[in-house]
């Protein structure tokens, strides 16, 4: 099951955040033990003053190539477990995702 969920706006990603991580990079699907299943993002950054935060933002919208003022938390702003919009078209997003996904777990 994806960690994403599509919306008319743009997808809704749930992510496990690892700051001080060593670089910043997603490092793929992770299962937790309630059964969900999230994304893993590492960091550089520390967890102090939103440094992390604005990191997994500037992340994300890299990778997915939306502007940094599309990616948004929506909760979990001083929690590792994170829920993150990214607007834009959903499906091109979605695709996005799965790539990165893939190519992490090979």
């Amino acid at each position: 099951m994806d960690p994403w969920r599509y919306s008319t706006e743009g997808i809704s990603v749930a992510l496990r955040v690892t700051p001080r991580g060593g670089r910043d990079d997603i490092h793929g699907l992770e299962t937790l033990a309630n059964g969900r299943s999230v994304e893993k993002v590492r960091v550089r950054a520390i967890a102090d003053g939103g440094e992390a935060n604005r990191a997994v933002t500037e992340l994300l919208a890299k990778a997915l190539g939306v502007p940094k003022a599309k990616v948004r938390i929506l909760s979990g702003a001083t929690s590792r477990l994170k829920q993150i919009a990214v607007d834009g078209d959903p499906a091109r997003l979605g695709d996005a995702l799965r790539k990165l996904t893939a190519a992490k777990s090979d």
